[in-house]
């Protein structure tokens, strides 16, 4: 069976990538936290509870002066450390590529630092002007002017750990490692591991191999399909395969879709074929609703989005302006075990089925050798004449070599190496270094040689 990773909504997604959503969920719970100790003072204040001595901490007046103390440190260090710490985001981002914000945005430390100072703040402003005067005397919230003080000392813990976290966050062996992972988590969920042909999701069975009645009914969309037309233009960024399976079952029809995740879409373009004919009007209004356009591509089913961060980051070192070798050699790297992960999965067109076993959806499929000139392309072609970072992804092509399991993958690889090798001896001119990168090439044909003819004992 398919051993696949439960998607995240997309609705969830969007608000991850925000910096309000968690700081107002902190703010939230800090005026029901205050809520909760106001009525405890309050208590206290009436005489019908007893509040232990140590909480008392002077007058009405020095209650407001700790306060005020408080909100004014708290919202002075929030709007100086976050404005220096963009401006140095934005100065990373130059040489990262101008992802690099969002993934600061996402970033749960970041969100949560942010929603910590702002609780807190809320709850000294909510706790100063609960200070008033009542019929027994002027009102002091002792607890509440207790908790603040506490609430104080955690924000420094929250500060410290911000100033480390965001140290750390935009250095560059971090910046890539992060990608590779957000990469490695994009894999398992969009290329879950195959233990069997077909699988149960919560609203179809999906086939993950091209059996011969989806091949004949891809026949027969194209010849005899009716065209279904995008709603409006942008990155398409999530699509709901079980809700159009589930559609497709409700107006008996068959849905072959032109475009995956990360493609841009053109507003009156067609993005899907039905069959038949007379269900495509039915099955537009449905796709409006079942896809997500925005005006960026996003990791959420789209793991190609993370490969095009890692390029962009290499080809960014490679540039005079730069010349950041080591950067580009340990792209390289990520990218080859991203790949090695790819190179194990099953990259077929998946079929979902309803459960009378009938096809209802056919999704666009994923090309090898697209994702493997995806990832080497724009590096090699940047790389002229520079004879380390050419023999890194010669090094490169032969770890993700070990990783595939079919002739046509090796086949990609192989072709990838050449063109390597031919940029190569266009480009360098010391001697020593072409021989190296030959034997470096060498023992990439040799190794996949060795896998696509094994001894036989």
């Amino acid at each position: 069976m398919l051993n696949r990773k439960k998607l995240p909504s997309w609705r969830w997604e969007a608000l991850r990538t925000t910096l309000w959503f968690v700081p107002a969920v902190l703010i939230v719970l800090g005026a029901l936290m205050f809520l909760v100790t106001f009525k405890i003072d309050a208590a206290a204040y009436e005489h019908q509870i007893q509040l232990p001595t140590w909480l008392r901490n002077g007058s009405s007046q020095s209650g407001r002066d700790v306060l005020i103390a408080i909100a004014a440190a708290i919202i002075t260090v929030v709007g100086v450390v976050f404005s220096i710490t963009i401006l140095a985001l934005t100065l990373a981002s130059q040489q990262f590529g101008p992802r690099m914000m969002r993934n600061f945005v996402r970033d749960v430390g970041n969100q949560v630092t942010l929603g910590v100072f702002v609780g807190s703040f809320t709850y000294s402003v909510l706790a100063l002007g609960s200070i008033t005067f009542y019929s027994h005397g002027t009102f002091v919230p002792h607890l509440s002017i207790t908790v603040a003080e506490a609430m104080l000392l955690l924000d420094v813990v929250v500060l410290v750990y911000f100033i480390d976290h965001i140290a750390a966050t935009i250095q560059l062996p971090e910046v890539i490692a992060s990608i590779a992972r957000d990469l490695e988590s994009s894999i398992d969920t969009e290329f879950p591991i195959v233990d069997t042909v077909d699988a149960s999701t919560p609203a179809a069975r999906l086939d993950s191999s091209m059996s011969p009645e989806p091949a004949e009914l891809l026949a027969m969309i194209d010849a005899r399909g009716g065209m279904v037309i995008a709603a409006k233009s942008g990155y398409l960024q999530f699509v709901g395969y079980a809700q159009l399976a589930k559609i497709a079952k409700l107006v008996d029809a068959v849905i072959r879709l032109d475009y995956r995740p990360g493609h841009f879409i053109v507003a009156g373009r067609p993005v899907a074929k039905v069959f038949p004919r007379g269900a495509a009007e039915q099955v537009e209004k449905a796709l409006a609703r079942a896809h997500v356009t925005g005006p960026h591509r996003t990791l959420m089913q789209d793991p190609v989005f993370a490969i095009d961060q890692l390029v962009e980051i290499a080809i960014r070192a490679l540039s005079p302006a730069v010349n950041d070798t080591f950067t580009a050699l340990t792209c390289l790297d990520w990218l080859s075990s991203g790949l090695s992960r790819i190179s194990s999965r099953n990259l077929t067109e998946r079929v979902y089925r309803d459960e009378e076993g009938r096809v209802r959806l056919i999704a666009a499929d994923w090309s090898y050798p697209k994702m493997v000139n995806r990832a080497y392309d724009k590096i090699r072609q940047a790389a002229s004449g520079m004879p380390a970072v050419i023999i890194r992804m010669l090094d490169s092509l032969r770890a993700v070599a070990d990783a595939t399991s079919t002739v046509t993958q090796r086949e990609v690889l192989m072709r990838q190496g050449e063109m390597v090798l031919r940029t190569a001896r266009d480009s360098v001119t010391e001697p020593y270094d072409i021989e190296d990168i030959e034997s470096h090439f060498a023992s990439l044909r040799e190794r996949i040689s060795v896998m696509d003819n094994p001894a036989t004992p």
